[in-house]
């Protein structure tokens, strides 16, 4: 049932999230000679304006297909981490979440990607004269056919440095504020306490690895129009440093933490409503009231980041 209310949540942190992540994504690999775009908000309205509100949803299929797997590699890797390591402590959380995240980089570097190309797909255009990819998975299999295996893996490595210390901080932010707020079964503000935790160790993740995001974003976008800029990360941070000064790894910064708290909002209270709806049925109606218990939470909440932070 966790397995399954992860997924539900993160259906809803992906479907609340994914406008934000578009927006990201646009501001963050941009030209900085010709910009499109001021900043979040008028990027916001550009894409509105041009390309209809279905234009921020472009790509959406990507996270939507990968979720299911990924909360699988995160439950099990992380769930066995914590039994191997034998007790619940931050430090132990930290780890967990770092090796749940270091291994579900093999479907999430994929995923990004064919998000990535999708979003940037038809850039200013209501409605795209020539879409060179027809979906997610059509846009992997074209990938595939060119580049074979490295191209779909392109960005692996700043997704695991991305990732891998991302989870660790994750976990532990959540873990730390959990055991501050003193979670109890009969707290009424029980469930308002979780939706914050989760919220403020989503943007606590973010910040912590967030210049990674932005070189992963433009190594992923590499290539997009037949023309390749960047021949590896170092090549990548040099010219991006080069060009517009260390501010660049802000791009997209402000449209990211909007983002990342209502999307663990949204997905954490789907998933403790549906644990919640599950209990009654299983236990009673005593029972319905009750959240999921603090050891349980941060892996419910983990597989958030994977599909959406």
């Amino acid at each position: 049932m966790d397995f399954l209310a992860g997924c539900i949540g993160g259906a809803a942190g992906v479907l609340v999230g994914h406008p934000f992540d578009t927006v990201k994504v646009r501001l963050q690999v941009q030209s900085v000679d010709k910009p499109l775009y001021r900043g979040t908000f008028h990027c916001f309205q550009s894409i509105v304006r041009q390309e209809s509100a279905f234009g921020l949803y472009k790509g959406i299929g990507s996270p939507m297909m990968g979720l299911t797997f990924i909360n699988a590699i995160v439950f099990g890797v992380q769930g066995n981490a914590m039994r191997k390591l034998g007790h619940d402590s931050p430090m132990n959380q930290f780890l967990a979440g770092a090796a749940a995240g270091a291994i579900q980089c093999v479907i999430c570097c994929p995923m990004e990607l064919a998000k990535t190309r999708l979003q940037l797909q038809g850039t200013g255009e209501k409605k795209s004269s020539r879409k060179l990819y027809k979906n997610s998975m059509d846009c992997l299999v074209r990938i595939y056919n060119r580049e074979g295996l490295r191209g779909i893996n392109r960005g692996m490595v700043t997704t695991l440095i991305r990732e891998t210390p991302g989870f660790g901080v994750y976990f532990l932010t959540y873990d730390v504020l959990s055991r501050s707020l003193g979670f109890e079964q009969d707290d009424r503000f029980m469930i308002p306490k979780l939706l914050f935790a989760g919220g403020m160790a989503g943007i606590a993740s973010w910040l912590s690895t967030y210049p990674v995001d932005v070189i992963k974003s433009r190594l992923q976008a590499d290539g997009v129009g037949g023309v390749n800029q960047y021949s590896s990360i170092a090549d990548c941070v040099r010219q991006s440093v080069r060009r517009e000064g260390y501010m660049v790894f802000t791009r997209g910064l402000t449209s990211t933490l909007l983002r990342a708290f209502p999307v663990n909002a949204a997905t954490f209270a789907t998933v403790t409503l549906v644990l919640m709806y599950a209990r009654g049925s299983e236990e009673g109606p005593q029972d319905c009231e009750l959240a999921p218990p603090s050891h349980h939470a941060p892996q419910i909440q983990q597989q958030t980041q994977a599909s959406s932070l």
